[in-house]
């Protein structure tokens, strides 16, 4: 018995498609270059790593130097001589200064709060790198599955054509009727139609991919035939809650922030602390070009050092107004935090029930793609002897193109949850793509 003509196009596909693919972790290393939400990321990062570096400086000595250059002409009358003197005035003076804050609680609160900033950087940027895997990943399996719906409806076209010639055949020796005819031309049509939705579908697709990556993907390598996926490892759900509840980076950027907030607390009360700096100062100022009869040119160095203080009495209420709106931003970080375990401990059960159900999934399905080639195999030889008609063979393809499709998606699917699972628990790595780009063909 001949292979049926879904099978040939597929393993067509397979070797069209076999040379040059691009794969997984390809896709993925173009993503790292060229997509913008990655790179605004980066950026981010850059920008998070300079908030110690600014901190840092609030509690370090600040040394400056100011000086003057005066130039100036004057007109005088002294009493008991004729006429006026003029005369052209230069002052010169510079000052070196420093100061080095001693006790300033505002600014070390300020300093901690840099260095935690740079942890939410750090959380943010290794969540969006992982937003990153699963992105390229979802479009990738996306761009796949709609070339299986093109490849199944283009093969389900060529196998109603042949039943649909054959019902026009027997019609016209008269061994079938004419409903058998326009049982197959509608089932065609329909088919067609629904191609040129598939085409659409995977032009769609690509352009998504193509978003990410900033070129055109070209062809894709696919799945091996016959794959087997793994369950979860730990198989036991509580695990990965408890894993997701902990290290998942949202939650680690949201306690940072917790904490950032409890700290502004401190920051804005210091507003009603005493201030305390080390200053020293050295200054040289010099006077030139004054006539002996009104005065003398002089030179006047001045050295410094000692300690100065400040202690804040009132600012008009503006301290306490920020300590109350303070404290109100502590209360939205700790509820942001609640709600991001919330979230991922939620992500992580939909994605563990997702792996499991689509393994289930995944199972039926190939036993239902055995059954269903064996039930199209029966109509068509059912047919042959005339105890099965054509509408018969025509809904035994349907079912067996059908199967095969949902087959393949359900395998995307449970690949994707695999993939989510992990980020929701924090753990997801390069080095998880590269397992799943092991299940491509190369």
């Amino acid at each position: 018995m001949r292979k049926p003509i879904i099978a040939v196009l597929i393993a067509g596909a397979f070797l069209s498609s076999s040379a040059g693919a691009t794969d997984l972790l390809q896709i993925y290393k173009d993503a790292l270059l060229n997509d913008a939400q990655f790179g605004s990321a980066r950026a981010s990062l850059a920008a998070g790593q300079e908030k110690p570096i600014q901190g840092r400086a609030l509690i370090l000595p600040t040394i400056a130097i100011t000086g003057s250059d005066v130039r100036a002409r004057n007109e005088i009358s002294p009493d008991g001589f004729p006429g006026n003197i003029n005369y052209t005035g230069n002052t010169n003076a510079y000052s070196l200064s420093l100061s080095q804050p001693l006790f300033r609680w505002a600014n070390w609160q300020q300093y901690q709060q840099g260095k935690l900033a740079l942890v939410v950087s750090e959380a943010q940027f290794a969540l969006s790198q992982q937003d990153l895997i699963t992105r390229v990943a979802q479009a990738y399996f996306d761009v796949l599955a709609a070339q299986d719906t093109l490849t199944t409806l283009q093969a389900q076209k060529v196998a109603i054509s042949e039943q649909l010639a054959s019902a026009k055949r027997n019609f016209e020796v008269g061994t079938s009727t004419i409903t058998d005819t326009h049982e197959a031309q509608a089932r065609y049509d329909l088919t067609v139609a629904q191609e040129f939705a598939g085409v659409s579908d995977l032009q769609i697709k690509r352009a998504a991919l193509q978003q990410i990556i900033g070129k055109e993907a070209g062809d894709l390598a696919l799945l091996k035939p016959g794959i087997k996926l793994s369950s979860p490892q730990p198989e036991r759900i509580d695990d990965w809650v408890s894993s997701a509840e902990k290290q998942n980076y949202n939650v680690i950027a949201s306690q940072v922030n917790l904490e950032i907030a409890q700290r502004d607390i401190q920051r804005n009360r210091a507003g009603h602390y005493p201030t305390l700096d080390l200053v020293a100062s050295s200054g040289r100022n010099s006077t030139g070009g004054v006539p002996a009869a009104v005065g003398t040119n002089s030179v006047a160095k001045t050295n410094s050092i000692g300690v100065q203080w400040s202690i804040p009495i009132f600012s008009g209420f503006g301290v306490d107004s920020r300590v109350r709106e303070s404290i109100a931003l502590e209360d939205k970080a700790r509820n942001d935090l609640e709600f991001a375990r919330r979230t991922s401990a939620q992500g992580a059960r939909q994605s563990y029930f997702g792996v499991n159900s689509g393994l289930a999934q995944v199972k039926a399905l190939e036993a239902a793609e055995v059954s269903s080639q064996s039930a199209l195999d029966s109509n068509k030889l059912g047919y042959q002897v005339g105890v099965r008609i054509n509408i018969d063979v025509l809904n035994a393809q349907q079912q067996l193109y059908t199967t095969q499709r949902d087959l393949a998606k359900a395998r995307y699917d449970t690949i994707m949850n695999g993939l989510r699972l992990k980020s929701a628990a924090g753990t997801l790595k390069e080095e998880d793509l590269a397992e799943v780009n092991a299940l491509l063909q190369h």
